[in-house]
């Protein structure tokens, strides 16, 4: 696990909190990176049930969804949380209702035709029976990124139902406003047909992108979820943005093993060139989180080893186009330079994590070790070291394994200096199990101004 998700759609900050606070002992038990997401509420419609008793709703029966909250909810009435609602739909519009946004199963989640508008209220013919459960509850975004994020420094922001750039932009200077966190990278999770027909300017605004498929599923005839998947991540894969997909092994929430159709379907999206696989009812309410996780990180490693990586290349570098700018022209050469020698791993000493993302982008065989050298900054008052952001920020990115450098040996143009960091990479990568004596290693740095690729042999 590379990301921990945060999804504040369920629980409160208390429980995300103690959440948090097991996944620091856990991190330095293990001594590994992790990350942290925060995936905010969307304006999803949710029903208010504050007696907390499941709700039948019969086929063929009519339901009254209404805004007034005080009431109860039953099988007859609705409470909903958007007082307009009456205004937003008309007669033969579809609503959509489930347990845990969308669990996939129909006796959860029920489908709802308008049947007519009355006042405030909708009038709503049921489509299918089901059970709906529990007590819904909605937050404001901006005060759980505001309280929450800004106290715990989270690399990622989830941005649920982006519907534009601006939707992007907006986020972004906000999070501006906020500290450190104007250093948090946002994802923007794409659930409904505005989101698909904005995607590439979204793509542009976007540090990476999330496709909700639970929701792309409502909105989308789900013969058509496929084809946008493929485009979507093909888009991610030519801009060198992550590209995480949702929603891939459901039955795990309740079953010990993924049915043969999911594992494919895990299978795909890597082949596809997703760069993580996000995982929800499974590992937060499921009976099998660990083997969850498990079962997906090895048909994830199945997958990579027959990904085909040669047209991969080609391709990138076809759409990259001529002339290439100078960071591309490093990444790509440093990439072909590692797949002739055959080396074994690519180390690549960076700052911002920036050259190493590029390298991570032309999808290289082996792994690339990206170095985050610490830099020194100042608001007048203290001096900090920056590089935890950084480093924690690649560990989305396919391929690509980070480490922070000894703040008391930054890399610069100091051969010695280099010279001692390369070292602890190297060590570094024996410890993982990617570098073993006599293997070829290629080195992308930088010396002074200047960009350098270099190749070494490893002595005993």
């Amino acid at each position: 696990c590379v990301v921990a998700r945060f999804d504040f759609t369920w629980g409160d900050a208390e429980f995300h909190q103690e959440t948090l606070e097991n996944l620091k002992i856990a991190i330095k038990k293990t001594k590994k990176l992790c990350s942290v997401m925060l995936d905010t509420t969307g304006p999803e419609l949710l029903v208010v049930n504050k007696a907390d008793h499941p709700i039948p709703l019969e086929a063929e029966s009519f339901v009254v969804l209404t805004p007034d909250q005080e009431k109860e909810a039953t099988s007859d009435l609705l409470p909903v949380n958007f007082g307009g609602l009456a205004k937003a739909v008309k007669p033969g519009d579809t609503i959509f209702l489930g347990q845990y946004l969308f669990t996939g199963s129909e006796t959860t989640s029920v489908w709802l035709e308008v049947s007519e508008v009355k006042g405030d209220d909708v009038v709503c013919l049921i489509k299918n029976s089901a059970v709906l459960a529990g007590t819904l509850y909605t937050l404001h975004v901006s005060q759980v990124i505001s309280t929450w994020g800004v106290k715990n420094n989270v690399d990622f922001l989830s941005l649920s139902h982006t519907r534009s750039g601006q939707d992007i932009r907006e986020a972004r200077e906000y999070l501006s406003k906020l500290g450190d966190l104007s250093q948090t990278q946002i994802f923007a999770k794409i659930e409904n047909v505005e989101g698909l027909v904005n995607f590439d300017e979204i793509l542009q605004e976007a540090d990476g992108i999330i496709l909700a498929r639970g929701n792309l599923g409502i909105d989308l005839p789900p013969e058509k979820v496929f084809l946008f998947q493929k485009a979507a991540v093909y888009k991610c894969n030519m801009a060198g943005k992550p590209a995480v997909v949702t929603r891939v092994v459901d039955s795990m929430t309740d079953n010990l093993r993924p049915t043969r159709a999911e594992a494919t379907d895990v299978a795909n999206a890597v082949l596809d060139g997703a760069d993580a696989i996000l995982l929800g009812a499974e590992t937060m309410r499921g009976l099998y989180p660990v083997e969850t996780i498990s079962i997906v990180g090895k048909i994830c490693g199945e997958s990579e080893k027959v990904y085909n990586q040669d047209s991969y290349f080609k391709n990138t570098v076809k759409y990259v186009g001529e002339p290439m700018s100078h960071m591309e022209s490093i990444a790509s050469s440093a990439v072909r330079a590692a797949i002739k020698v055959k080396a074994s791993v690519i180390i690549c000493f960076t700052s911002s994590g920036r050259a190493a993302r590029l390298i991570a982008k032309y999808r290289p065989t082996m792994p690339v070790l990206s170095v985050v050298i610490p830099r020194l900054k100042t608001n007048q008052l203290r001096w900090t070291f920056t590089g935890g952001f950084e480093a924690r920020q690649s560990l989305i990115i396919r391929g690509l394994f980070p480490m922070l450098a000894d703040p008391q040996h930054p890399g610069g143009s100091k051969s010695a200096t280099n010279e001692t960091v390369l070292k602890v990479a190297l060590d570094h990568g024996r410890n993982i199990g990617v570098i073993k004596s006599h293997d070829r290693v290629v080195v992308c740095q930088k010396v002074g101004d200047d960009s350098v690729v270099k190749i070494i042999e490893l002595q005993d």
